[in-house]
């Protein structure tokens, strides 16, 4: 399907005119009709973006891919989008049933490792009965049974159990290496939303509320492979959404360079010279001072309301140190923690207008008696909150100068995660912690810049960032366990 729409380009040019193309599961765009023979402006998959209608203008469609692409559409009237909406919902509904052998490969293997790991559990419970029935029976009865018949019976039946609980768990492990290869990892797990793009200094400026468009921020629009800088017309680079140059609030001003961050020792060092070395410590961006979304930047809501689109952002932003730990090892425990995110992203886009903060999410369960309910938001805000305070209590051990990542790991696992996981999961994750990057390693990953990681300042700068994106994180953090203590929403259940 092919026709002209209205695209929202930004404040100074606003809604232009742009001849669409569907076409093999991609939307692109041209200037005209006319110049299509120029190449298309911009495109977007259909298969991974999310099709909204705007409540209230009837002509507008919004197509979004979570932190990286946003097209704001308005049609000449109702009907025209409607035959939109059904062109590019079919599209998106063919390139789902019609997915590829990567994408039907891992979605087979997940599923045989859940099953893998029902049996697992299954196995686990047996043996422990088992055991626990030895350990019951008075050592008179064991030396009685282990002459006769039953005592051989018994030991026969743990040595079977134990074999078939670990042929189990090595075809575990052999169905997880094949489901979470490197280059799968790579990609985001279908059905789960994109990681969102990290841009150094970028804050995008989407249409306002005025302008029939949602107020929230953008990042930049990732570069298309060949796209080149020199060949972008005028007005593509009008549609691509304008930024501004951050501040890190940690960040001392010019008064401060060469006093308390200074270098101890520097007697006698030329003044201009160490102000210089001190601004360029200063100006090392990190993984933490660039992210799309932080917990920093949140602003509270009336009572210490959580903003509930700002606070599922900054977690899709937190995700890639999962990957920096590791994206093999990590990728079960990543899978887990989109998911949850992504559980209560579809609650609160049900209906925005009821959901503006988490507090309200829960409130709403509560009151409808699905709180407590399997697969509910507020048990997914439960386990998220739980993978966020492992990632605090990891990121704080690092910040402190623990340089054992492993070490680091294991603690922020005793202190958070490991008292709600069963004997089969531990052993899992355990696994994983094994296979923690060098310190070096790990460090190198958090650069903005590739190279950053040799400046003299990048360590200094790592903590500086930490030290204001970790308070932020425990306050919100804090809010939610007091939310959930009040209600008495904590649970004890082991998986």
């Amino acid at each position: 399907m092919e026709g002209m729409l209205y695209k929202w380009t930004n404040y100074i040019s606003g809604w232009q005119p742009r001849w669409f193309v569907l076409d093999g599961g991609t939307l692109s765009y041209y200037d005209s009709q006319e110049d299509a023979w120029k190449g298309c402006k911009g495109s977007i998959k259909v298969s991974v973006c999310e099709i909204q209608v705007h409540p209230s203008d009837f002509t507008r469609v919004d197509l979004t891919v979570p932190g990286e692409q946003y097209f704001y559409l308005r049609a000449i009237n109702a009907a025209e989008r409607q035959k939109w909406l059904v062109a590019l919902g079919t599209a998106k509904a063919c390139l789902t049933d019609n997915r590829t052998k990567r994408e039907k490969e891992l979605q087979e293997n997940t599923e045989a490792l859940k099953t893998k790991m029902s049996e697992l559990r299954l196995y686990c419970d047996l043996l422990l009965q088992q055991v626990n029935k030895i350990k019951d029976t008075s050592q008179a009865e064991v030396l009685n049974a282990a002459a006769g018949e039953d005592g051989e019976a018994m030991g026969t039946l743990v040595k079977t159990t134990c074999t078939t609980f670990l042929k189990t768990l090595d075809e575990c492990m052999q169905i997880a290496s094949r489901t979470f290869r490197a280059d799968l990892l790579s990609q985001t797990p279908p059905g789960s939303p994109h990681v969102v793009a990290i841009k150094p200094h970028k804050v995008g400026t989407p249409p306002s509320m005025t302008a029939s468009a949602p107020a929230f921020e953008q990042p930049e629009r990732p570069a298309k492979e060949g796209e080149q800088d020199e060949a972008l017309s005028e007005d593509e680079a009008a549609d691509r959404p304008r930024s501004v140059e951050l501040i890190s609030p940690a960040q001392p001003q010019d008064s401060e360079v060469g006093g308390p961050l200074g270098r101890e020792g520097n007697v006698g060092v030329n003044p201009a010279e160490d102000g210089a070395k001190a601004e360029e410590t200063l100006q090392v961006d990190t993984f933490f001072s660039t992210m799309g979304h932080r917990f920093s930047d949140i602003r509270l809501e009336d009572n210490n309301g959580i903003p509930t689109q700002a606070f599922l952002d900054s977690c899709y932003a937190i995700v890639p140190v999962l990957d920096k730990l590791g994206p093999t090892v990590f990728a079960p425990v990543k899978i887990d923690f989109v998911g949850n995110i992504k559980k209560i992203h579809q609650k609160f886009m049900s209906d925005p207008s009821s959901y503006p903060t988490l507090q309200a999410i829960v409130m709403h369960e509560l009151k409808m008696e699905e709180a407590q309910v399997r697969n509910s938001a507020t048990e997914a805000l439960l386990w998220l909150k739980r993978g966020l305070w492992f990632l605090k209590e990891f990121l704080s051990e690092v910040d402190a100068g623990q340089k054992d990542i492993h070490a680091a790991l294991n603690s922020a696992y005793g202190k958070t995660l490991r008292q709600y996981h069963g004997w089969v999961v531990r052993g899992v994750f355990a696994l994983a912690l094994r296979a923690a990057p060098s310190y070096s390693a790990f460090t190198a990953a958090l650069v903005s810049l590739e190279g950053d990681e040799q400046k003299e300042g990048f360590i200094h700068s790592m903590h500086r960032d930490l030290g204001v994106y970790l308070p932020a994180m425990e306050r919100q953090l804090a809010i939610l366990d007091a939310l959930y203590e009040e209600y008495g929403l904590e649970s004890d259940e082991v998986v």
